[in-house]
């Protein structure tokens, strides 16, 4: 399964309404700009409000081990984290259900 549009533009709201990125627009969060540092400039607080927004959000469970900078250095990124997150959450669901 490979992380689709909608994902990532969950994702550039989230990260407006969650981190309060007021005047911006999650349009203009482009999929690859860095999140930390140069791009977005978020920090390891906003990192933190993020990893709750996200599971609230997709209904996932993020542990600490799995938040690295990889899965975080971008919208992209990040999409495809989470994609594949619900896809193992999906397959465990499915095997579950006999």
């Amino acid at each position: 399964m490979s992380e689709t549009p909608a994902i990532r533009s969950r994702i550039k709201q989230l990260l407006v309404d969650a981190l309060h990125l007021e005047g911006l627009a999650p349009s203009k969060i482009a999929d690859d700009a860095p999140l930390f540092g140069e791009g977005l400039g978020l920090d390891s607080v906003d990192a933190l409000e993020l990893v709750v927004a996200l599971e609230k959000e997709f209904g996932v469970r993020i542990q600490n081990h799995e938040v690295g900078k990889e899965a975080f250095a971008s919208v992209s990124a990040l999409a495809a984290f989470i994609d594949g997150r619900l896809a193992a959450a999906g397959s465990a669901n499915a095997g579950s259900s006999s």
